[in-house]
Parts: C-alpha cells; sequence; structure tokens
C-alpha cells in the first residue's frame, strides 16, 4: 500500500495556502448555504405547484340559494304600495 501520508500532507499544503487568499474577516455561506437555500427553493416551488393545482380544482360558479327569493330587490308597484298601506292610518282616528 502506499504510503497515504505523503498525499495528505500535498493536499493540506495546497488548501493552506488557498485559505490564505480568503480574507479571514470575510463570511461567506459555504455549501452548507447553498444547500439550504437550494431546498427552501424547491420546497416553495413545490408548495407553490401544489397550491395551483387545488385552486384548479376548485368549482368558482356561485349556485343560487334556495332559501332566498329569485328577486331580492322588490318592484317599484309592490314597495309603492306597501308604503301607501303602512301610513295610511297612522296617528288619525276615524269617528
Amino acid at each position: 500500500m502506499p504510503d497515504m501520508s505523503a498525499s495528505a500532507s500535498l493536499a493540506m499544503t495546497h488548501l493552506v495556502t488557498i485559505a490564505k487568499e480568503v480574507d479571514e474577516d470575510k463570511v461567506t455561506p459555504g455549501v452548507l448555504g447553498f444547500i439550504v437555500f437550494a431546498a427552501m427553493a424547491l420546497a416553495v416551488w413545490a408548495l407553490m405547484k401544489s397550491m395551483s393545482r387545488h385552486m384548479n380544482r376548485v368549482e368558482f360558479t356561485q349556485v343560487p340559494d334556495p332559501r332566498e327569493p329569485s328577486d331580492p330587490e322588490p318592484s317599484r308597484a309592490e314597495s309603492a304600495g306597501t308604503a301607501d298601506a303602512g301610513s295610511s292610518g297612522q296617528g288619525k282616528k276615524q269617528v
């Protein structure tokens, strides 16, 4: 078996020189930050796709309520007739 210490020390010398070129005061996210960001982006994409699929299944046509009258606004003749009948005998006594 070849001696691994020689190749390990060679790799370490290359890593040390690369590390010295990097500013020690600068903080970078690194590989872990990229992995977390990519996982979050995939999760948001999957949630958006799922929401879109669920929204496409919803039927937006409004069914009229059977308990409500078909014409919610009374016609002018009906409203005028009820207003006259209600105010005609109030406050007066007929003799």
